[in-house]
């Protein structure tokens, strides 16, 4: 394939998975386009790949429909300054990077302005608010889709989309080494090791800490034994889920770590996993788990009362099955008792563990699929396309 050259390419990236995935996709578009330059909003490992940031991605973590309200003026603020920025630029493409209430506004008013729209990473649209995928075709070019389930619902729309499969699959190894990776943690190989991420926003861990703190030490208590090991996103969440471990589980040596996420995973028997990413990364290290989600109230209450919700699971290994092969806790559920329960569940049943493997292999090998190389293709075949 010839290279284009020359290009600009607009991204905006919500938080650190996207901030993961843009980096990647900048390296994949860099591989063919040496000379294409990326400009945005932009997280610290796409700007280490070169990205010009505007904004950090941090500016984006958040969530829950009514959460986010005292946010709405400075987030109102940045994508009006960030639409005026990209019309005073003309980028050849603009791709949204997840965060889909904020880049979804933000394409509507670029495709208004004639410049080609991506979004990479599908939203939820086949869980909650399925209308949106009507209302994307009027602005969208493209949808990039990370999970094998997500075309159909554009095709009905008439919306171009792409199954890229997910570039974690393609990055982490289909057997995980997990002594090399309790040696690049410095954990010893033979205890057994429970790993807790409570979540990546700081809306998450004030929700979930208090009750993972709790099922650390409901743990503890029983078997002392245990490792803990909690890796965290930055500095402010560490600070909130140490100030929640001080409070519920002062006598638990918990290893806290700054990132390295996925080494946490592939190092433990089994993970206490906030809803999102994460269960995928924990998936795709082949480690058993148990999900929880906590929304706050006003948003919980309008999803149950509006029956938004259309989706039966929403932990990534459940949705991709069609079945619950995890548990999955939400709302009033989430109790430090139930989480340390299935924790327990999983450290008792190798037979189970060994059978919940096989399967998330199975979905490792489907998701690996080229997807940064697929999503940098289609990207620049869009900017190679004559405007209309």
């Amino acid at each position: 394939m010839m290279a284009t050259q020359g290009l600009t390419i607009g991204l905006v990236a919500g938080e650190s998975s996207g901030d993961n995935l843009g980096a990647a996709l900048i390296r994949a578009v860099r591989a063919r386009a040496p000379h294409t330059r990326f400009v945005g909003i932009a997280g610290p490992a796409m700007m280490a790949q070169g990205c010009e940031a505007w904004a950090p991605a941090e500016e984006l973590a958040l969530m829950g429909l009514f959460e986010v309200l005292h946010h709405l003026p400075r987030l109102w603020r940045l994508r009006h300054r960030t639409v005026r920025q990209f019309l005073a630029l003309r980028p050849d493409v603009f791709v949204g990077i997840d965060a889909p209430e904020f880049n979804l506004h933000l394409a509507a008013a670029l495709h208004a302005a004639g410049i080609r729209t991506v979004q990479y990473v599908s939203p939820q649209v086949w869980a909650w608010r399925q209308g949106r995928a009507r209302r994307m075709a009027r602005f969208l070019d493209l949808v990039l889709c990370l999970l094998p389930f997500e075309r159909q619902v554009y095709d009905r729309e008439g919306l171009r989309a792409i199954y890229v499969g997910h570039p974690l699959a393609d990055q982490l190894p289909l057997v995980p080494d997990r002594r090399a990776a309790r040696e690049h943690l410095g954990l010893p190989p033979g205890e057994p090791l429970v790993a807790v991420l409570p979540g990546s926003r700081v809306g998450e861990i004030a929700r979930l800490a208090g009750d993972f703190a709790g099922a650390i030490a409901w743990l503890a208590r029983r078997r002392p034994q245990l490792l803990f090991v909690a890796p965290m996103v930055s500095e402010r969440t560490r600070g909130l889920f140490g100030q929640a471990l001080a409070r519920h589980a002062p006598q638990v040596a918990v290893q806290v770590i700054d990132g390295r996420s996925l080494a946490a995973l592939a190092a433990a028997d089994a993970a206490m996993v906030a809803s999102g990413t994460a269960t995928l990364e924990a998936l795709l290290c082949k480690t058993p788990m148990v999900v929880a989600y906590r929304l706050g109230w006003p948003t919980a209450w309008a999803l149950r009362s509006f029956r938004l919700l259309k989706a039966p699971h929403f932990a990534q290994p459940n949705l991709l099955t069609g079945r619950q092969v995890v548990p999955e806790l939400a709302q009033g559920e989430v109790q430090p008792e139930r989480l340390g329960r299935e924790i327990e569940r999983w450290l008792d049943q190798p037979g189970e563990v060994a059978r919940l493997r096989a399967v998330f292999t199975s979905i490792h090998e489907e998701l690996r699929a080229g997807a940064s190389a697929r999503a940098a293709e289609a990207i620049l075949e869009l900017a190679r396309e004559p405007r209309a």
